[in-house]
C-alpha cells in the first residue's frame, strides 16, 4: 500500500542518457524535486591504435545506451516505480568526438574518432601555414575557436582524406556525419528507418563548422574545410522534441517506446544547466576525462583576448534567445589517474591514489604537466608533451600522485585567471562537479590553489540533470519548469582555502617553470614506414647518427678480425 502511494506521489519522471568519454549513463530524474532516483553505468573501451590515436567504437556506444537502459528499467521496477511515467529523455554526450555512417545500411564507416586525438596535426598545420599571417585565430570571428586538433571538423576532413569507406559514401551521398548526439538520436528514433538527423547548437558549436553568430552551418566554413554541408545534421534548439523513441518490443526497455527525445546538450553546456547557472556572471567547472571551465555571458558571445574558446551554453527552446559562454578546456584531467594505473601502474583505483597523496600531503617540489593531447586552453599548443619535472632520489610514487592531483587544479587556475582577465570581473567561488569531485583531497587542493571558495553540490550527477531539466521543460513535455522560483534548492559543501596566498603564488609559478619546459617536443607528424610504424630515421640528425654509429661498430669488428 505504501509503495503503492508513493508511486503516485512520484508523479512525472524525466530521463537523461549521458554519453561521456569512458562511460555512458542512464539516468531517472523526479521532475518536481531534481531527485535522481535510479541509473546504472557501463564502462566505454578506448582503443589506441597509434601514438596519439583515441577511437572507440560507435555500435559499442550504442549498445551500451540499450544496456544501460535495461538495467535502470529492472531497477525501477523493483522499487516498484512505474516506467511509464517516464515523459521524456535528454541527451548529453561528449563533444566533439566524430563519427560518419552509412544512411542507406545504418552501419559505421570509421570508429569515432575521439575529441582529444591528435592524429590530425598535420591536416591541423597544413590549413593555418594556408591562412593569413599563418594565424590559428583566423575563423575565430565566425566560430569562436581557434583551428585545433579538438574540433570536429579537422577529424572529419582527416576521414574523408583518409578512410576510402568513408570517401566513398561521401561521394555516392550516404554519408552522414554527427557528434555522439547525433548518432545516438538517429539510432534510438530509428536509424535507416526513418530516423532523425540532428544536433543542438551547443554541440553544433564545437564543430568549427558552424557560426556562432547565424546559429546555423556556414557555407564559407563548409568551403573552407572541404566539407559538403548535405551530410551535415539539422541544428535544433536544446530544448524541443526531436523525435520518439522506437526501441525493439523484445527487450525490457521497450516501455521506452514513443518517449519524445526533447533535449540535446553537450555535456559541459548540460553540466552549466544543471548547476542552474543562467545568470550572466555564474561559472562551474567539470572535473572529468578533462576538465572544463565555462562562464555564463549572457545572450552576446564575447571573444577572449586570451586563450579561452567562445561557445553556445544553451538555446532553452525554438523561440528562446541563445546564451553564449567563455570556456577553457583541458584535455587531461581524471585521464592523469587512467594513464597512472594502466600505463604506469603505480596505482589501482582512484582511491588509491586519493590515499597515497594524502599521506605525503605534497609532491615535494614534483611538478607534473600531463600534456598527452598538447596542450589546450589558453595555450593551444599541440606541440607540448607530457612530463614530470623536479625529481630527486627522495621522490616517490606518493609524491607523483600529488602532483598530479596539484596538475588538475593548476590548469584550471590557467583557465581561471585567463577567464577574469576576458571578463574583468573575478569570480569569488568556484561551482564545481564530475566524477572527480568525489576526491576531498583534490577539492581541497583546489581551493588552496585558486585562493577561492570551492562549492561542490551534493548531487553530483549535474551534466545528467541539465539533459533532464531541457527535456523535461521542452514545448510539448512542460514537466519541468525552468523558472528560478520553481527550481529545487541544491545542497552543497564548501571548501575554504587553507593555505597562504604567498605559497600557493609560489606553487603556482613553479607549474607555469615545468609548463614552459613541455613545449615544442613535437613539430611535425612522424614518418610512418610501409608497415604505418613510424621510424627512427624519420628525423635526419638522429638517422645520421645511427648509420654512422652502425658503420663504425661494423669497421671496428672488420678491424679487429683483420689482426
Amino acid at each position: 500500500m505504501a509503495a503503492s502511494s508513493h508511486r503516485i506521489m512520484l508523479g512525472p519522471l524525466v530521463a537523461a542518457i549521458d554519453q561521456g568519454t569512458s562511460s555512458t549513463r542512464f539516468l531517472v530524474f523526479n521532475s518536481k524535486t531534481a531527485e535522481l532516483l535510479s541509473h546504472h553505468q557501463v564502462e566505454i573501451r578506448q582503443s589506441f591504435p597509434r601514438e596519439g590515436w583515441v577511437e572507440e567504437d560507435p555500435k559499442e556506444i550504442l549498445q551500451s545506451v540499450y544496456e544501460c537502459m535495461e538495467r535502470t528499467c529492472e531497477k525501477l521496477t523493483q522499487l516498484n516505480i512505474d516506467i511509464t511515467n517516464i515523459k521524456a529523455i535528454g541527451v548529453t554526450n561528449q563533444r566533439e568526438t566524430t563519427l560518419v555512417w552509412d544512411k542507406e545500411t545504418g552501419e559505421p564507416l570509421y570508429n569515432a574518432i575521439v575529441w582529444l586525438d591528435l592524429r590530425t596535426q598535420s591536416t591541423v598545420e597544413r590549413l593555418i601555414n594556408k591562412t593569413p599571417g599563418r594565424n590559428k585565430n583566423h575563423l575565430k570571428h565566425r566560430t569562436g575557436l581557434p583551428i585545433s586538433t579538438y574540433f570536429s571538423a579537422v577529424k572529419l576532413r582527416w576521414l574523408m582524406d583518409n578512410v576510402d569507406e568513408v570517401r566513398e559514401a561521401v561521394e555516392s551521398h550516404r554519408a552522414m556525419f554527427g557528434t555522439v548526439d547525433s548518432w545516438l538520436i538517429w539510432c534510438l528514433t530509428g536509424g535507416k528507418s526513418g530516423g532523425v538527423h540532428c544536433t543542438d547548437v551547443t554541440n553544433a558549436s564545437r564543430t568549427m563548422l558552424f557560426n556562432i553568430h547565424t546559429l546555423d552551418w556556414d557555407p564559407e566554413l563548409c568551403s573552407y574545410f572541404g566539407i559538403p554541408m548535405e551530410i551535415l545534421p539539422r541544428v535544433r534548439s536544446s530544448s524541443e522534441i526531436y523525435g520518439l523513441m522506437k526501441i525493439c518490443s523484445s527487450r525490457k526497455s521497450s516501455a521506452l517506446s514513443g518517449i519524445p527525445i526533447s533535449g540535446c546538450l553537450g555535456d559541459q553546456s548540460a553540466a552549466l544547466v544543471g548547476q542552474m547557472c543562467f545568470q550572466d556572471g555564474q561559472a562551474k567547472n567539470t572535473y572529468g576525462t578533462g576538465c572544463f571551465l565555462l562562464r555564463n555571458t549572457g545572450t552576446k558571445p564575447v571573444m577572449s583576448d586570451h586563450g579561452l574558446l567562445t561557445t553556445l551554453a544553451y538555446k532553452l527552446g525554438r523561440d528562446q534567445p541563445a546564451f553564449y559562454a567563455l570556456e577553457g578546456s583541458v584535455a587531461i584531467a581524471g585521464a592523469v589517474v587512467r594513464w597512472l594505473q594502466d600505463n604506469l601502474g603505480i596505482v589501482s583505483s582512484s582511491e588509491e591514489l586519493e590515499k597515497l597523496a594524502a599521506s605525503v600531503g605534497t609532491s615535494y617540489g614534483c611538478y607534473f604537466v600531463p600534456a598527452f593531447s598538447g596542450l589546450y586552453a589558453p595555450y593551444w599548443e599541440p606541440s607540448a608533451r607530457g612530463i614530470i619535472c623536479g625529481l630527486t632520489q627522495f621522490t616517490n610514487r606518493s609524491h607523483v600522485a600529488f602532483a598530479a592531483l596539484e596538475a588538475v587544479c593548476f590548469q584550471t587556475r590557467e583557465i581561471l585567471d585567463a577567464m577574469n582577465q576576458d571578463s574583468g570581473i573575478p569570480l569569488t567561488q568556484l561551482q564545481v562537479d564530475g566524477g572527480m569531485t568525489s576526491n576531498r583531497l583534490l577539492m581541497q587542493l583546489q581551493a588552496d590553489i585558486l585562493c577561492i571558495p570551492v562549492v561542490k553540490p551534493s548531487m553530483p550527477e549535474t551534466t545528467a540533470l541539465g539533459a533532464a531539466m531541457a527535456a523535461g521543460a521542452a514545448e510539448g513535455v512542460s514537466v519541468w519548469s525552468l523558472n528560478p522560483e520553481d527550481l529545487s534548492e541544491v545542497t552543497s559543501e564548501k571548501f575554504e582555502p587553507q593555505i597562504n596566498t604567498e605559497e600557493s603564488e609560489f606553487r603556482y609559478a613553479r607549474w607555469k617553470k615545468a609548463v614552459q619546459k613541455s613545449m615544442n617536443w613535437e613539430t611535425t607528424e612522424p614518418v610512418a614506414n610501409g608497415n604505418g610504424e613510424s621510424s627512427i630515421f624519420s628525423s635526419a640528425p638522429l638517422g645520421f647518427y645511427l648509420l654512422g654509429s652502425m658503420l663504425m661498430l661494423v669497421g671496428a669488428k672488420y678491424l679487429a678480425g683483420g689482426c
